[in-house]
This record gives structure tokens, sequence and C-alpha cells, in this order.
């Protein structure tokens, strides 16, 4: 009777397992389909727009190889053309922000997208140094003036209460279409450079034709809305919108964008030195840093929506951001003590995160701080903090692993950021001093 009852108690407890087990994973589940509920169709399409054009981008990771096995450039003359891909982007956001202001996003992205197809596709008539460079630059230029067009796009059509979760969506776009991209890239490449630019230009032109069909229409009916506001806001004695200053006179925003700069410097080794690291000090082959590379995109596309939704509701905007730039500190500092698989994995997942933690949130940041007619300066400006990083990180980390090796890079860099994270805490209280509850009430009042 005693083995009976011991055999029945533990079958007890097995069932109080399985219960648990199995609510916890309803649980998780609904947490994550939350996160994806309340969003608009607006931000669901320019995220789908986003993802064509993203992956449709594929050219670009292959532009190296191209250059110097095809074209048979050295590596100091492929580095220079690429170095104007990066001029390219800062001027591009620059552009990006300055003609969407004066334009709208609708007709900056429509041509952006349209005008960027057929550069793809004129890419092989430059065979020469100077041509390719030239070429680069102009393609992009045209390409990344879609970026602040964009993000004006997410914050006037998102509602109030999810920005982050429509700029974490259309983050994750990105991040899938760079994931499938390159695969696409890789095959195709194989086959003829010229067919991997040619369906460059086919991805570019659907992306323009599906965002053109769609927000046509609803262009249209916003700006009707618009005007019919203004008139209303045109008859009161004081003006609702005071946040008409240029984000080039706004020096809390000018030391937030330095301090973007700063971090975007240190994070987007991922795409330079940290492939030259697993390759030289890891020793691992193209097709396993391709894996682990590849593993990074997976971790971002399954985790960003639920943890952006978990950070959205508990945390402030200061507060993720300093937690997320802290972790990327110790991703790239626990490079200099180990380098077993097992450590590249873990630095790697905390740099997902991280970036999950960042990135949309410095976008939010941007939205919150800029008035109906100055968004795409702000957006642009932030951009160009991000594009600066295209031109310093590849030079300056390659520098500084040439004079003094990897792990005096991955410790100063892991300083830097503890650095940065602490200074864009304070930098964010100061401008967001109400943090929690402005992202609600700040776009109630554009």
């Amino acid at each position: 009777m005693m083995l009976y009852g011991d055999f029945r108690t533990f079958g007890q407890i097995r069932v109080i397992f399985e219960i648990l087990i199995r609510n916890s994973q309803v649980n998780i589940l609904r947490a994550y389909t939350d996160s994806f509920k309340g969003l608009s169709q607006e931000a669901w399409m320019l995220s789908i727009v986003m993802l064509i054009n993203r992956t449709g981008s594929m050219v670009i990771p292959f532009l190296g190889v191209y250059m110097t096995g095809h074209l048979n450039f050295d590596i100091t003359h492929t580095g220079i053309v690429l170095s104007f891909y990066g001029i390219g982007s800062v001027i591009g956001s620059w552009l990006g922000g300055f003609f969407t202001d004066r334009f709208g996003e609708y007709r900056v992205q429509s041509l952006s997208l349209f005008l960027s197809a057929p550069l793809f596709i004129m890419i092989p008539l430059f065979p020469t140094v100077e041509g390719m460079a030239c070429i680069i630059l102009l393609q992009s230029i045209i390409s990344e003036t879609f970026r602040p067009a964009n993000s004006v796009a997410i914050t006037k059509y998102a509602k109030p209460q999810n920005l982050t979760r429509a700029f974490s969506l259309n983050r994750m776009a990105v991040n899938l279409g760079f994931s499938i991209g390159p695969a696409l890239g890789g095959i195709l490449s194989a086959i003829s450079y010229e067919f991997l630019f040619a369906i460059n230009t086919a991805g570019a032109l659907i992306a323009g034709i599906v965002y053109v069909k769609f927000f046509r229409k609803r262009h249209k009916v916003f700006q009707a809305k618009v005007q019919e506001r203004q008139k209303h806001i045109d008859e009161l004695p004081v003006k609702a919108d005071d946040k008409s200053k240029s984000p080039y006179k706004d020096v809390p925003f000018i030391i937030f964008c330095f301090f973007c700069t700063i971090f975007s410097i240190c994070f987007f080794q991922f795409f330079n030195t940290i492939p030259i690291f697993y390759k030289e000090v890891a020793k691992m082959d193209q097709a396993t840093i391709g894996y682990v590379l590849g593993y990074s995109g997976f971790i971002i596309v399954l985790l960003e929506m639920l943890v952006v939704n978990f950070a959205d509701k508990y945390l402030s905007i200061a507060k993720t951001i300093l937690y997320g730039a802290l972790l990327c500190a110790v991703a790239y500092a626990i490079l200099a003590f180990d380098h077993h698989f097992s450590i590249l994995i873990l630095s790697i997942t905390l740099l997902s995160v991280s970036e999950i933690l960042v990135l949309p949130f410095m976008s939010t940041i941007t939205a919150l701080r800029s008035g109906k007619k100055n968004q795409g300066a702000y957006m642009g400006m932030n951009g160009m903090s991000f594009s600066f990083s295209f031109i310093i990180t590849p030079l300056l980390g390659t520098q500084i692993v040439h004079q003094l090796g990897f792990d005096t890079l991955w410790l100063g860099t892991g300083a830097i950021l503890a650095f940065s994270a602490v200074a864009l805490y304070f930098v964010i209280r100061w401008m967001l001093p109400q943090d929690k509850h402005t992202q609600a009430e700040g776009l109630g009042g554009h």
C-alpha cells in the first residue's frame, strides 16, 4: 500500500509539472502574439516594403568579393571604394531628412526606391576603381534617403502607444531581409554577378510598386486630414506645435546623437572586425562564420517584438538603453578572455539582445524629440550618427588590431560602451524628464 501511495504521489507531481509546463508555454505564446497586436496596417506594410527592399539589397555584402575576385582590385582599393558607401550613407541620411520635411515622406520613399533600381544594374558598367567609387557613392546616397523618410512614415502611421513596437517591427523586417538576402546573393553570384545585379534591380522595383500601390490613396487621405486640422490650429491664439527647433540647434539632441555615434562605432564592429576575429583567432571557416552571423539575425527576428514589448511595459526608455548598451559592453569585453565556441555564441547572443534593447528605442527618442515640421531633419540627423560608423569603424578597428591586437580592441570597446551607456542614460533623462509616460503624451501633441 505504501509503494502504491508513493507511485500515486509521483504521478500527481508529474501531472502538476505537466500542467505548469503547458501553462508556461501558453503564457509565452500569448505574450509573443500579444507583442504583435495593435499595430496598424500601415506599420505592417512599411515593414513588408522594407523586407522586400532589404532582401533585394543582397549585392551589398558581396561588393568586396566582386571587386577583389571579379574586377581584381587590391585590398586597399577595395577598402577605399567601400568607404564611399559610408560617405554616401551620411549624405543620403541628411538629404533624406531635408527632402522629407519639404516634400513629404511619400515622395521621398517612392523616388528613392525607383531611382535606386537602375543603379544596381549599372554597377557592371563601371569596372575601374574611380568608376566603382562614383556609382557606389551615388547608389548609397539615393538608397539611404529612404531611411529617414521611412522612419517619419512609421511615426506618422503608428498608434502613439505602439510607436516603439512599430519601429521594432520595421527593424525585424530589416534583419530578416539581411538574413535572406546574403543567402540568395551567394547563390545568384555563383551563377553570375550580372544576374545578381539584375535581381537587385527587380527587388527595388517590386518594393517601389508595392509601396506606391498601398500608400497612394492613404497618403492623400492623411494629407487632407492634416490640412483640415491645420486650419483649426491656425485659428488658435497660441500655436499647438512648439517643437519647430532645428535639430542642429537642439543641444541635448546633439549630445544624444554624439553618444549614438560612439555606440554605433563600437557596436557595428559586428560587420567588420568580428568576422576577421572569427577567422584569424577563432579559426572558423567561412561557412561557420556565416552560420554564427545568421544565428544573430535569427535571434533578433525571434525575440525582438517580445523583448521590446516587455521593456516598453516595465522599463523606462533611459533604463532600457542603459541595460542594452551595458550588455553590448559585456559582449565585446568577454572576447578578450576566451575564444571558445561557447563564449563566441554567448557574445553574439548578448550583442543581439543589446541591439534589440537599444536601436528601436533610439528611434523612438528621435520621434518624441521632433515636431511635425522637422521630423525628417531629426530622423536624418540621427541616421547620420549611425552612418558615420560605416566610415570610421572599419578603418579604426583594423588599425587598432594591427597596432595593439584584438584583446586591446575588445577591452577598449567594452570600456567605451560602458561609459556611453551611462552617458546615454543621463542624456535621455535630461531630454525626456517624464520618460516612462512621454511616449504616449509626446505624440499626442503631434
